[in-house]
């Protein structure tokens, strides 16, 4: 919306040039999504105080019990702070910005639906996983499938650390879209279980495909990377920065003890968002390194389940993995940091495969 206003107003305000660089939006949509989400958010925590939006806290697992009652539904914070920036800084003709936007949007109003099914009836249970499963997946496919229309996109498959090697899947795209979405969104809502846990690793995935969104975005840099171009990538980096934008917000109010829970509100359309980005630069495969915590997040439970089903014995002494440490004796702070240690070097090596192929 800025761009739109201000940039017309170069010729006669040299200053206003700058606005047609991507990389001066992108930072400009991270601080607006920062300062959103710190003026926000502690209305936003005495709000939800008044009406009683606590989080209800398993009664197995972890002692967890000094948490019950802890404002929850927080990822309204991100995504108001978010979709505000990403509207104010954008280009709002180009179409992967709504389509992520879109998507973004969807599931988090399904993660509002589930959270407030959760308040209302004071149980860790919302949405049945059956139906919530449907709705993904129906709003993930309608996005592959508006993806596909586009007439300049390609629907190849980029392998990491193999050049010259992009196979056309065709018709394909759409399934794996499809799978690419849901899972990400899944798997960053098993991650959130401890204060600050989810919302590090969402923030240097954002970050790593920032980078990876502007060099898809730039004809020269793609050429120069032997990356597949997409026209109009580039808009994709002003989400990410807003994204890390609003995260540094939330993380601010969410880090321990925390004053407010992500809830699936955020995590599902955080993680849906990652994966509809990393499904339009062509980056699909790169997700499951740079997202490597989520992927051993949800690997965990479905091993724990197998093995329990079929053996009845557990692999872990809790699923998921983040649990099994809780477990062990390990501090929260400690499994939390760690786990934001190995998402920082799993984006360092996402981003060594731009010239390692």
């Amino acid at each position: 919306m800025l761009y739109h206003l201000l940039y017309p107003l170069a010729d006669q305000v040299g200053g206003f040039n700058v606005i047609r660089y991507i990389t001066f939006r992108t930072a400009a949509a991270t601080l607006t999504a920062l300062f959103i989400a710190f003026v926000v958010g502690p209305w936003l925590i005495r709000r939800l105080a008044e009406l009683r939006i606590g989080q209800p806290i398993r009664e197995i697992g972890p002692d967890h019990q000094a948490k019950q009652g802890t404002p929850t539904m927080g990822g309204l914070l991100i995504l108001a702070s978010l979709l505000v920036s990403v509207l104010l800084w954008s280009e709002l003709d180009g179409r992967f910005v709504w389509i992520v936007i879109t998507l973004t949007a969807g599931y988090g109003v399904l993660g509002f639906i589930d959270d407030y099914r959760k308040v209302t009836r004071g149980s860790s249970a919302g949405i049945s996983a059956r139906t919530k499963f449907l709705w993904q997946t129906l709003l993930a496919t309608l996005v592959a499938i508006a993806i596909t229309t586009d007439p300049d996109f390609h629907p190849v498959l980029t392998i990491p650390f193999v050049k010259d090697f992009r196979p056309d899947i065709g018709w394909l795209y759409i399934p794996i879209a499809t799978f690419v979405i849901v899972g990400t969104s899944n798997a960053v809502n098993l991650t959130d279980g401890l204060d600050g846990l989810a919302i590090g690793p969402v923030m240097i995935s954002a970050g790593t495909f920032l980078i990876l969104s502007y060099a898809a975005g730039n004809v020269m840099i793609a050429d120069y990377l032997n990356i597949e171009y997409v026209a109009g990538a580039g808009q994709l980096a002003i989400f990410c920065g807003a994204l890390v934008g609003g995260g540094l917000g939330f993380l601010w109010f969410n880090a321990s003890p925390a004053q407010l829970f992500m809830g699936d509100v955020g995590s599902l359309a955080l993680g849906g968002a990652l994966g509809t980005i990393a499904m339009l630069i062509h980056q699909e495969i790169l997700l499951a390194v740079v997202g490597g915590v989520f992927v051993v997040e949800t690997l965990s439970v479905v091993i724990q389940v197998a093995s329990f089903k079929l053996t009845g014995r557990r692999v872990f002494l809790m699923a998921p993995i983040h649990h099994h440490y809780e477990k062990l004796g390990w501090p929260e702070q400690k499994i939390v940091v760690r786990f934001w240690i190995v998402s920082i070097i799993l984006g360092l090596v996402a981003l060594s495969s731009l010239k390692l192929r």
